[in-house]
């Protein structure tokens, strides 16, 4: 995966096709940082929204899928309270 200047990070999925997102932002969960992307060249009316488990090394940004799905359920009811608290906020 490469990222770009503005936030652009171009991944392969499993058929060949590259899919574009943007990084929309970093969570810090559980000790382990995740990243939510959204995917730029979207024909939907509403982007869909990649979650990814997110490490640096360095100068080197990784994203990696989540394989756990128990991981992945935490993680994104993690992220739907924080969305429900910013709602709540306004």
């Amino acid at each position: 995966m490469a990222i770009d200047e503005e936030n652009i990070i171009e991944m392969t999925d499993d058929e060949g096709n590259v899919i574009k997102c943007e990084l929309f932002d970093v969570v810090e969960f559980e000790g382990n940082q995740y990243a939510l992307l959204v995917e730029v060249d979207s024909d939907e009316e509403e982007a869909e929204v990649v979650l990814m488990k997110y490490t640096e090394d360095g100068e080197d940004v990784f994203f990696e899928t989540i394989d756990d799905d128990e991981e992945f359920d935490r993680v994104q009811q993690y992220i739907e309270s924080l969305e429900e608290e910013f709602e709540d906020e306004e």
